[in-house]
Parts: C-alpha cells; structure tokens; sequence
C-alpha cells in the first residue's frame, strides 16, 4: 500500500494513550500509523502547563513526521461530572449539563462554554467532545441522567418542551466552544436518553420508531445542524424498529448516511464514539470487536473512528482498514472525500504548522493562565450559585438556625458506587471515628462538603452504606444532612433514610430535629418515594457532587445564599408526595 494512503487512513482515526508524558506507543502510532487526531483523558492531565507542553510535543512528533497539518487534540470536556481538565491545578470545574439548564439561561451556558474553552485552547486542545445532546427521557439512564439538559416532559417554569429546551442549551454550548476557537461534538447520535442500558457495558435497544425520534431525541441534533455545528458524535445504540437489526448505530449506514448525511442534511465531520465499549468490543454483548467496527463504522460513513485505550487494538483498527481498502470492501474516493471533510475542520480549528509554532513560542502563558483562571473562577462561583433548586422546605426547616457548638451537624454521605465508565472516578478519602479508625471512605466531593459544614458548625461525619443500620445516638445532633446520589436505583439508600426518620420522630409524628437532604447527582432519587414519610423535611437538588455545587448547597443551608434553581426535568415537579 502506498504511503500516501496510510496517511490518509491515519486521519480517520482519533487514539487515546496512557501516561503524561509522551511514550513510545503514541509515538508510533503518530509516526508509523499517521493518526491524525489524539484524545486525551483525565489520566494524561496533571496540570496546565503540563498538558500545554505534552500537546506541544505531540504536535511536533506530527509535524517531524510530515503531517501536512496540526493534529486534532480532543478532550471529553462536558463540564460538570465529566471535566477531563478540571482539577485544582489545571481547567476550572464549571457545572455541567443539568446544572447548567437549571438556571433556565442558555446565555449562561454559552458564557460557560466559550471560557472553559478558552483554557482548552491555551494548552493547546483543539476539539471538545460536548454537548451531550441526548434527551433523558427514561430517568433510569445509567449513562445520560445529569449529562443532559433536560427530559422530554413540559417544562412548568418556561413552557418550553424540553427537547426544544435541551437544544436552546445544547446549540449554546456548540457555539460557546467554538467561539473561543475549539471545536465542540454533538453526542451521541441519534440519541442515548431513553434507554436504561450503559454502552460501555451492553447494547442499549430504544424501541422507537422514525416519526417519534424526529419528534424527541432529533429534536436538539436538528437544531445544531441548523446552527452548523462543527462535529457530530454516534452512539452505540440500536434503533431495531428503523433499522429491522441490532447492528448498532455508530456502524449503522442507514442511520450515520441515511439519517444524518442524507435525511438531516449535515455536512460536518462525524466521528464515533470508543470502540472500546463493550456494545461494539465484547462479541458476549454482541459487539463485533475493534478492528471490524472501525472497518464498519467508516462503511456506514463515519469521518473519524475512536478508540481510546489500548495500543493493541488500535493497531489492529488501523491494520483490519488497510485490508478493508486494499480488498476493495472500503472505496479510497469515499475515504478521500471524507478526508476533505476532516482537512476543513483542521483548517478552521487546528490552524496552521506556522501558526501553532507562534502560540507555542508564545512566552506570556503563565501570566494569560492566570488571567483567564482567575476569570473563570469567578464565572464558575457566580454560575454555580444560581443552580441549585429548592424542591420542599416544610416548616421552613431551612435556613437552620444557630446551632450548638455541643452536638452541631450529622452529615451522612453514601458509600462511593461507580456511577457509570464514562463519569470521572472521584478519589476516595478516609473518614474515622473518634478513636482516630477508619470508618469508611468518602469520595473527596463529599469531604469537601464536609469541610464545608465545618467552617459553619461544629459536624460530624458519617459514611453510610448498603445494610447499614444508623444508630440511636443521632438524635442527640442538632441537624441531619443526608446525602443521596441516584437513589432511585441504589434504592438501599431510601432504606437508610427511612430508618434515620423513623429514629427522629417523636410520638406527634413530627421531626425531633431539622432534616435535610440533599439529591447530589439525578434529581429523581425521591421520586415514587409515597412509602417514605418526607414530611418536616427540607429537600435540594445540586445537579451534581462536584465540589463548587455542594459549597453552594451548603450556603443554602445556613441561609447565606438563596435557591433559584428550576429542576429541568418531570416538568419541573419532584414533589409527588
């Protein structure tokens, strides 16, 4: 095979790798394989300026190995509960995608958007795999729930239906990114919200026919066509009843040509999601495995395949395309054309090898970083402040009153459970007893909430988990703040709770001592929750357990700050006691 066409075939690949610095298996794959486009995780970032100089040397491995133009370097940025740059020494953590439509403003979310990417594209980060533009219609999602602006249902607050509401937000977020200079990706075609399946783990099936996605989960992906989105992301999810197979839809030519290129007429380049997911990787769920579905995404007329984690693999992908071409099974005019699609966008997002020289010349970044950092934590503190929703205050339990320096807060925070694959892991820290033992572990989200409570009340805090029985001695705490974290489905934590009500109620039935909880991820934990006596409670939704969204939780509590958050989902009514 010619060179030249290797080099073409490298442009329709975006790889992740391991490690902070350059190694050899990306190297090869930039130098030997010619991959075009790179995606880098949380495990590659330890700080700005780190991740500016790792970029910088990636994008000279290309330029040393005749790439005619800059590599696309991605980054899953959604904000919120998955913020690959966020952390404390490099991008700011701004709220995510429920958060952020919580405050009912799209112009926030454009404001949002174009400042996180301002500091992707000061180290260099070129492609933003956000928004998610998926609909949650079924609150069981596993994968979507917080990720997504919002539900199919009518908003009470704005009136708008929420796909329209959730495209408002999404096309916001599209255009902030790209108005700083980074391309965003709309995902996850043609729409992961109403399903209760995680790819990563199996093959979701959305039961649906052509007429109701057009009318639900299309809705904010039509709207970003409209708004000429630069980059659009398939899902691995099947549509049996359009397709009449399970084949998924990242490899689906009916669905990736028929739906989008043709019937929704997009022109941008589309770019699957990882291959390494066990819906397209393990043949036990089906999948077809890596290099096949490279082969038959880019069949079906994807512009770029992902694969983000193993360098065996995606040798292989590369490998099975060369024998895909040179067998006539893949066309090199439709793969050229495709290649176009891709050069466009590097021109427009990537620049030139001149000018990405210049930036990386550019002495000034300490003081620009800290500039825009600066700026950014101060829109982030002001944006995180106004979503957190107010779903029941009975008996105006909240703001809490002076509380004795004796006895103070019991916060009960449950047992860290992974929340799905593509979620940021949160590092656990220890929580002791007084004797100075570990009790448990908590996430350092809640930790921070924690920290929190005790710059306001002396606190004390407990780790809760499944077949726990809380003991008697917590009615001697002035409060309770209980936090849950998609109960709706870890349905033990409702249990827990009940047991700590049932320990507080007096003989009048009413609350010895103020409770309130806290739902810090989906917003639907208390829902179809009648067996449970809520009453005397004060209940609040942060969207989110990042720490800026429990601070400002915690500033409700104590009356410093009000709740103006709307809840963008069930039309805005959790309260179905």
């Amino acid at each position: 095979m010619a060179n030249s066409i290797k080099r073409e075939i490298g442009q329709h690949f975006v790889f992740g790798f391991h490690g902070h610095d350059v190694g050899g298996e990306v190297r090869a794959l930039i130098t030997d394989y010619y991959i075009g486009n790179i995606i880098l995780m949380k495990r590659n970032a330890q700080d700005a300026k780190q991740v500016r100089q790792l970029v910088a040397n990636l994008q000279q491995i290309a330029k040393d190995a005749g790439h005619e133009k800059p590599l696309l370097i991605g980054i899953d940025q959604e904000n919120g509960l998955v913020s690959a740059f966020s952390s404390r020494t490099a991008g700011t953590q701004f709220p995510g995608a429920m958060a952020l439509s919580a405050t009912g403003s799209p112009d926030t979310a454009f404001e949002v958007s174009a400042a996180s990417a301002k500091e992707l594209k000061l180290v260099g980060i070129n492609w933003a795999f956000s928004p998610v533009a998926d609909v949650n219609s079924d609150p069981r999602n596993p994968v979507i729930g917080v990720r997504s602006f919002g539900d199919g249902g009518t908003a009470i607050l704005t009136g708008y239906k929420h796909p329209q509401d959730v495209g408002r937000f999404t096309v916001a977020v599209a255009m902030g990114l790209s108005s700083s200079g980074v391309a965003p990706s709309a995902k996850h075609f043609p729409g992961h919200g109403d399903t209760h399946v995680d790819s990563h783990l199996a093959l979701p099936r959305i039961m649906k026919y052509e007429e109701e996605i057009l009318n639900a989960e299309l809705v904010p992906f039509m709207k970003l066509i409209e708004a000429g989105v630069a980059t659009i992301m398939t899902g691995h999810m099947a549509l049996p009843l359009i397709t009449d197979s399970d084949t998924p839809s990242s490899l689906s030519k009916l669905i990736t040509t028929g739906f989008l290129r043709e019937k929704l007429n997009y022109s941008g380049v589309i770019v699957t999601d990882c291959l390494e997911m066990d819906a397209i990787a393990d043949p036990d769920q089906g999948g077809c495995g890596i290099p096949e579905g490279a082969v038959s995404a880019l069949e079906a007329g994807a512009d770029i395949v992902m694969a983000c984690h193993t360098f065996e693999q995606q040798k292989l992908a590369v490998e099975k395309v060369y024998e895909a071409i040179n067998s006539g099974r893949l066309q090199q005019n439709a793969l050229m054309q495709s290649g176009q699609r891709i050069s466009t966008l590097k021109d427009v997002y990537a620049g030139t090898w001149k000018s990405l020289e210049a930036s990386y010349n550019d002495s000034s970044f300490d003081d620009s970083w800290k500039t825009v950092k600066e700026t950014n934590l101060n829109l982030a503190r002001d944006v995180y402040s106004r979503t957190t929703a107010m779903v029941w205050n009975d008996n105006h339990v909240l703001p809490l009153k002076k509380i004795a320096k004796s006895s103070g807060v019991l916060l009960l925070t449950p047992q860290a459970e992974s929340i799905n694959r593509a979620v940021d892991t949160d590092e656990d820290m220890a929580v002791t007893n007084a004797d100075g033992t570990i009790r448990n572990t908590t996430g350092a989200f809640y930790h921070s909430l924690g920290q929190s409570l005790g710059q306001r009340s002396k606190y004390r805090h407990i780790v809760y988990a499944e077949n726990d029985r809380p003991e008697k001695w917590i009615g001697e705490m002035d409060a309770v703040v209980f936090v849950t974290r998609n109960a709706d489905r870890a349905t033990w934590q409702k249990q827990y709770l009940a047991n700590v009500l049932a320990i507080l109620r007096q003989e009048d039935k009413n609350l010895a001592k103020p409770v309130v909880i806290i739902a810090s991820c989906g917003p639907y934990d208390l829902v179809c929750s009648k067996e449970l006596d809520l009453s005397g409670t004060a209940y609040i939704a942060t969207f989110e357990y990042t720490a800026p969204a429990l601070e400002i939780a915690t500033g409700i509590i104590f009356g410093e700050k009000k709740a103006t958050g709307r809840v963008p989902v069930l039309g805005g009514q959790l309260d179905d006691r």
